[in-house]
């Protein structure tokens, strides 16, 4: 009898000051998020393992919450410890760390970002406390599947680390990569490859990007997540080689999953758009495992106001486009449907 698994994957997950601003609970010294996650909260518990990119860090109150912006340069992230507890609530079990915001709170920053999610039993990898634990790979058990993640990142923002402690961010190198990635496959069934590369903004992903995706997943990768464009980027299916006997293996490539939570950055509405990808693994009788169903629910991240104060949700673009509620305006009705035929530009109508 085949056994099978759901995994859910969404892209970044940001907070800008306003959305931390809108989370302060008044009268208190609290922080909610929850509200944010409510409208998707039942496709994130949906799943058996759900997987987001932590693009924050959880720094301490002595550092303020957003640095700068993304017209002045490299904005630097920090939360309050709640947005940990409300994605855990949330449905997520598992946050990939390495991204060019994991050193916005420097060294110190990154260990109690690390400590944080251990707190709130939320699985982790790409980013390291101790050297012992960047050699030991992420590998947990779901429902008698061994999934294992391995995160990398393009760079962290001319934020750097000293050569003795450069462990403590993995970084895209390919020849490494390939290797661990190697080192890897035989412990797992199912192997997720998190990159933080390409260009912000962009569409399509370059050249460069499609060659180093083709060579992990020859190296033994089933689903490579990519974040950082902060837009929807194509889904692929790639058909890799099994083994020597000609036998083929169906791949998932998300170049670009989009922001899940953010505001919308340098005037594109795009930035507020993202996906949650939902993927069926089943494995058979003789123990091989095959990505069996693929699907994709755009999600925006939208501003209103409630109660006089500006507060910010995630809700799936489709479903509210067809059942609005009094946050639904004439001008946002006609900009969404605009961004819904932008998405279904990019993404592979199979997958909708």
């Amino acid at each position: 009898m085949k056994r099978k698994i759901t995994i859910a994957a969404v892209g970044d997950l940001l907070m800008w000051k306003n959305q931390v601003a809108s989370a302060y609970v008044p009268g208190t010294k609290r922080f909610s998020f929850s509200e944010q996650f409510s409208p998707v909260l039942p496709l994130l518990k949906g799943a058996d393992f759900t997987i987001g990119n932590l693009e924050t860090t959880f720094s301490g109150k002595k550092q303020p919450y957003q640095i700068g912006s993304a017209r002045t340069g490299y904005p630097r992230f920090n939360c309050p410890d709640e947005l940990a507890a409300d994605l855990k609530q949330a449905g997520f079990d598992f946050l990939t760390t390495a991204n060019n915001h994991c050193l916005d709170g420097g060294p110190n920053g990154l260990r109690r970002t690390l400590d944080v999610l251990d707190h709130y039993n939320l699985g982790h990898t790409g980013t390291y406390r101790t050297k012992q634990e960047s050699i030991e790979p992420f590998i947990r058990e779901v429902n008698g599947f061994r999934i294992g993640v391995l995160a990398y990142t393009y760079g962290t923002n001319k934020q750097t680390l000293p050569s003795d402690v450069s462990w403590m961010v993995n970084r895209i190198h390919a020849a490494n990569m390939k290797d661990q990635v190697l080192k890897l496959r035989p412990h797992v069934d199912l192997l997720i490859v998190s990159l933080h590369f390409g260009v912000e903004f962009r569409f399509e992903p370059t050249l460069k990007q499609r060659l180093l995706v083709q060579s992990i997943l020859e190296c033994g990768a089933d689903i490579i997540l990519g974040a950082h464009p902060h837009v929807l980027q194509p889904v692929t299916t790639p058909m890799i080689a099994r083994d020597n006997n000609g036998l083929l293996r169906k791949t998932v490539v998300a170049y670009s999953l989009g922001n899940f939570t953010s505001e919308r950055m340098l005037e594109i509405n795009q930035t507020q758009c993202g996906a949650i990808l939902y993927l069926t693994v089943e494995m058979d009788t003789a123990n091989q495992t095959s990505i069996t169903q693929i699907s994709m629910i755009p999600t925006y991240c939208q501003p209103f106001l409630h109660n006089g104060r500006k507060s910010f949700r995630v809700v799936p673009l489709l479903y509210y486009l067809r059942n609005p509620d009094q946050h639904l305006t004439p001008a946002l009705r006609q900009k969404l449907q605009l961004m819904w035929g932008r998405v279904t530009q990019i993404v592979d109508k199979r997958f909708l």
